[in-house]
């Protein structure tokens, strides 16, 4: 997998080296609110999550001045799903400060360009409208609530194309 950067920030693969910062991702409570527990409560755990579920796209969004891993952004494929999904997570103390939109838009860019895919859905939580203000800032447009089987979940469903 590549490595994306943008004027701020750097995208780089996930590896189980990174298992520490998963492990406070996963447990920050803006991802326990909005996406949900993964019941990832050590290290040995959140390793395993990332051999299990991260190996084929979410990169680490790392500061590039300062090195420092802010969350995740990458494209996600559900069975639930007629197109690949974007997903991300910004640490809770780090949101607000764009980095979510230029990770996002840095993945849309090489899925559009590198990729040359040509759709790409987004779910968010229908309460979490920081994340729809994100998906539409850079041309997602809300479709539908969908209940998506298995993930317990009635989700706004947005496309882009």
């Amino acid at each position: 997998m590549i490595e994306l950067r943008t004027a701020r920030l750097t995208l780089t693969p996930v590896t189980e080296g990174d298992a520490a910062f998963v492990l406070e991702l996963l447990n920050d409570p803006g991802w326990i609110r909005n996406i949900g527990d993964r019941c990832v409560h050590t290290l040995e755990a959140a390793a395993a999550y990332v051999r299990e579920r991260f190996q084929s796209s979410p990169w680490f969004v790392i500061r590039s001045a300062t090195g420092e891993p802010v969350g995740m952004c990458g494209i996600v494929v559900r069975e639930q799903l007629d197109s690949p999904d974007l997903g991300y997570a910004v640490l809770e103390r780090r949101a607000g400060q764009g980095y979510a939109t230029e990770a996002a838009r840095a993945v849309t860019r090489h899925v559009r360009h590198g990729l040359r895919l040509p759709k790409l859905a987004a779910i968010t939580d229908p309460n979490n409208h920081a994340s729809r203000k994100v998906l539409e800032k850079i041309g997602f447009c809300f479709v539908d609530t969908r209940n998506l089987p298995g993930l317990g979940l009635s989700a706004y469903y947005l496309a882009w194309s």
